[in-house]
Parts: C-alpha cells; structure tokens; sequence
C-alpha cells in the first residue's frame, strides 16, 4: 500500500506528480543520442517560455540554482564593470555575495525586507554611476514573498544603456518574462520550482553575443558558461556527468507545464493557491508581512502570532504531522515563516492545510494568531 508522501509548502524542492517521479526510474547515458535529445528539446522549451529564441541560448549547469547564478555573473559580467545589486531581502544578498567572493565590484541599492526596489532609485544611481555596466536582481525574493517591479526595473536598465540579469529562480515558468518587451541579458532559473521538476540543475538563458564574448572569462573551470555552452552546441553533450535522471524528470515536467496551458496556466492555479491560503490565514488571525499588492503567487511570509503558547518549531511538527512541510522565516526584524503555493497543489490541498492549521492552534492551545504591534508595523 502506497504511502500518502507529506505536500512540501515551500519554494522549492517542491511536490511533483507521480509521473515526473516515474520519469526517473530508467537510467540514462550521458552520451546516448535519446538523452542528448532530450536535453536539446529542454532548452528549445525553456528559450520559447521566455520568448527569447531569436537572440539567446539556453544552458544547463549542473547543481543548485546558486551554482547557475555563480556561472552567469562569473562568465557573462567582464572583471573591470561594476554591477548594480537591487537588494530587498536574502536572495538580493546573495547575489553580493556572489560578486564579492569573485572578487568583482558591486554597487548596493537595498531596501527593507517589506519595500520594492524603486525604479526611480535605479535611474538616479544608473545616471550619476557609469562604471556600473550591469544591473543583479531577483524576480521574486522568497525571503519575503514578495514580486519585484521586474518590468519597469528593465525598462530603466534599457534606457541607460546597461544589462538586466535577473534571478528569477522561483519565477520563471509561473511568472510571465518576455525578452522581446522585457529585455534581459541574462534570466537564471531552476528545475525544481515552478516547472515542477526536482532538484539537481539550473539553467542560464543569455544573450548569444555575451555567451560569445564570455570565452576565457569565469572564475572557475566547472562553472564557466561559455565552456559549457560550447561543448553543448559542439557535442550536444553536457561538459561534465550530468544528473540524467533530473533532466528526465525536467523533460517530463515540461511537458506537464505545457499541458497545463504553460506560464499562463501555471500562474493562475499557483495565484488561485494563494488567494485561498491567504484569505484562510487572515480568518484565523494571522497577518501577512506584504501588503496585498506585492504578494505573489509563489510564497507567503506570515507573521507569528504574540501569543506565549506559539512556537514555530512546535508549530512545525504539527503541520508536518498533519502531511504538509511549510518553512521557517528569513525575517531579521520580526519572527516570521513562510507557506508556498508552488507545486503540485491545488485549491482542495490549500483547505486541508486551513484544517490542518486549526489542529495545530489547538493543539499548541494558541487561540489568537494575531503578530505583536511591533511586527505590523513593519509592512
């Protein structure tokens, strides 16, 4: 008898269907022609998600998403330019992080884990700035939840004449990005978010000509991109062992997106998602750190109750109990965690984990959920 596994409510590793499980069950050669096919047939996929066939490539890197946000700015970004970092939580962070251990310079815009970047911000900076030749930010910053104005970000990088790469690592594939009316240098993503595949690859989709002109660049052997997209386009081999098995799942994967009617149709069962988790949590006492208009359809942060009853910790083990796996917050000011929608999920889960939050109220004998003063007043 089959085991009813727990749903993972986080940004991802994330519950995948059945079948892109079973996708992983044949062993694959990294060489063979139908494995090489297949990745082949990924990238052609992923360049049409984005609508950016005509001018970009796709690569796949092996590893984490980080490791494919350390190939792009280590191979795509020349040593001598400064890159303007937007940063408006922990992802934000990481990519100066990134650039500093590579020992490339950086520019800081920061605002508060609550604030979107600001347009108007990047456009003073851009202008008073011209060493600063890139633009670094994330799509959507899971630390909080919240959906960053990528649109009228890009808008501003283009008009002064400088490259937009953004971390759209639990964007892309739910969250729609155009490159013909959104243009970027280069968009970085990963398996095992919103395409719900599982985790063991990243993927960069840049720009031909800054693939062209990052040859002998990178930092390292193993994460240069230049290096990697060659061998692909010279061997349609991956340079170095590949994880087959993701990359079956990934296959499959893509084709469950498209079923599903792609970005589009992705976005609203993830957007439904929430509307319902959201609307449940506020029912129960509970506060989100975001104002309505900056929550995306990807990740909640909530903030925790001033009771003296709750714990997190305990809290947790409750809900996991119940079957589901939410995630601690990465809040510094307030205590805080954090629910996703992403997944294979729907609005039926959304309620069973309402219920299963009841339970665990009850249970931990927290009968208001309301956050202290203090927290509120940070969003």
């Amino acid at each position: 008898m089959s085991i009813q596994q727990p749903y993972l409510l986080t940004p991802g590793p994330l519950t995948t269907s059945a079948s892109v499980k079973a996708a992983m069950m044949k062993d694959w050669g990294s060489w063979d022609q139908d494995f090489n096919t297949k990745t082949a047939e990924i990238c052609q996929q992923l360049l049409r998600c984005a609508n950016a066939s005509e001018h970009h490539e796709c690569v796949p890197m092996q590893g984490s998403g980080t490791f494919a946000v350390e190939a792009a700015l280590g191979s795509l970004i020349e040593p001598t330019s400064t890159t303007l970092v937007l940063v408006n939580g922990a992802y934000g962070k990481r990519l100066v992080s990134l650039l500093t251990r590579m020992g490339r310079d950086c520019d800081v815009l920061a605002w508060g884990d609550a604030e979107a970047p600001c347009a108007r911000a990047v456009a003073d900076r851009l202008a008073a700035s011209p060493e600063i030749g890139h633009v670094a930010m994330i799509h959507c910053e899971t630390s909080s939840g919240m959906l960053n104005p990528v649109a009228a970000i890009a808008e501003v990088v283009a008009a002064h004449g400088r490259e937009l790469i953004l971390d759209s690592m639990s964007g892309f594939g739910a969250l729609e990005i155009d490159a013909q009316r959104t243009p970027f240098l280069a968009l970085i993503s990963s398996a095992n978010k919103c395409f719900e595949g599982v985790p063991g690859f990243g993927f960069v989709i840049a720009r031909r000509d800054a693939l062209q002109a990052a040859q002998g660049r990178s930092h390292s052997l193993s994460l240069d991109l230049h290096d990697q997209w060659q061998y692909l386009k010279r061997t349609g081999q991956w340079r170095y062992t590949p994880p087959t098995h993701v990359v079956a799942a990934f296959h499959q994967a893509l084709k469950e997106h498209a079923e599903e009617g792609g970005i589009a149709g992705r976005h609203a069962r993830y957007r439904a998602n929430m509307q319902r988790l959201v609307a449940g949590m506020r029912q129960r006492g509970f506060t989100t750190l975001l104002d309505d208009a900056w929550l995306s359809p990807i990740i909640t942060t909530f903030l925790s109750p001033a009771h003296s009853d709750f714990d997190f910790s305990r809290f947790y083990a409750e809900l996991k109990a119940r079957g589901f796996i939410i995630y601690p917050g990465k809040l510094t000011e307030v205590e805080s965690f954090r629910i996703g929608s992403i997944g294979q999920l729907d609005v039926r889960v959304m309620d069973q984990l309402l219920a299963a939050v009841d339970d665990a109220l009850a249970t931990l004998g927290v009968d208001d959920a309301r956050p202290c003063a203090d927290a509120v007043a940070l969003n």
